[in-house]
């Protein structure tokens, strides 16, 4: 009798526990550090990548953050930081982020629509950036390096 008891007991955490946990088996999972980007607005392509500033971007099952800040600069309050962050969907190839933070509040509650693709170490975004009220429609693509250590 007692054995059945514990036998139900490991079931029924077993299967709560299941269910609790999230799939953490994505490719996208991870941190990883931007090393290129460029902007498409109407006919004209450029560069946004500024390599005097460090982005990482922080991806777990549900959730993404970003963080951005220049590398050297002073170490009192002018030196500019920016981050923003939300909820996720991945469905296919298809990554959609819910920006619901960013130290920019127009920017805030828009979705924005990625294609992505994983080789290896490295995470492609192509997606359109619209938000509506600042004027704002263009194509970025963004390329991330897998953060390791």
């Amino acid at each position: 009798m007692k054995f059945n008891r514990v036998l139900s007991s490991i079931a029924i955490f077993t299967t709560f526990y299941g269910c609790a946990t999230k799939d953490t088996s994505s490719p996208i999972i991870g941190t990883w550090e931007l090393t290129s980007a460029t902007t498409t607005e109407k006919d004209s392509t450029f560069s946004t990548f500024d390599p005097s500033h460090k982005m990482i971007k922080i991806i777990n099952p549900t959730h993404f953050a970003f963080l951005n800040h220049a590398v050297n600069t002073a170490k009192d309050s002018s030196n500019a930081f920016t981050a923003g962050g939300g909820k996720y969907t991945l469905v296919d190839s298809v990554y959609t982020e819910s920006l619901d933070y960013y130290s920019d509040k127009a920017w805030e509650n828009n979705k924005f629509p990625f294609v992505v693709k994983v080789t290896n170490d490295t995470l492609i975004q192509k997606g359109v950036e619209k938000v509506e009220k600042l004027g704002i429609d263009r194509v970025i693509i963004e390329k991330y390096k897998r953060v390791t250590n």
